[in-house]
């Protein structure tokens, strides 16, 4: 199994994605972490995890995980949506989501989800 979890949150999400980190951090310290630039900086910060920062997502961070999915490194992408937001990188987002789809990668979209598909990694 890859052992590289993505983690992205939209803006609005980003709270969450810290809560998220902060109660699964012994469950991700097993696993390289890769992250859109300021929300794996937010992750560093406040737990202490090891996340290689990739780009900000509007400058192409969600495509560059997208293209890890496809060389078969991650295991799982936690990506925290804000859908009631328009975003102007939406076809950046929706290439990431249809590349985890393509490859049967788990792709959780909520810390509903998330919670549930970090339970599985062990």
């Amino acid at each position: 199994m890859p052992k590289q979890i993505a983690l992205i949150a939209h803006d609005g999400k980003k709270d969450e994605m810290e809560a998220f980190a902060i109660a699964n951090q012994d469950k991700l310290k097993r696993f390289e972490l890769i992250a859109t630039g300021s929300t794996g900086t937010i992750i560093a910060s406040k737990t202490g995890l090891n996340v290689r920062l990739m780009r900000h997502g509007p400058a192409g961070g969600d495509v560059q995980i997208a293209s890890e999915v496809l060389l078969g490194q991650v295991a799982a992408v936690f990506f925290f949506v804000e859908p009631m937001d328009v975003h102007p990188h939406d076809p950046d987002i929706q290439t990431l989501m249809r590349i985890c789809n393509i490859e049967n990668i788990p792709l959780a979209t909520n810390p509903a989800t998330a919670a549930l598909v970090i339970t599985s990694l062990d």
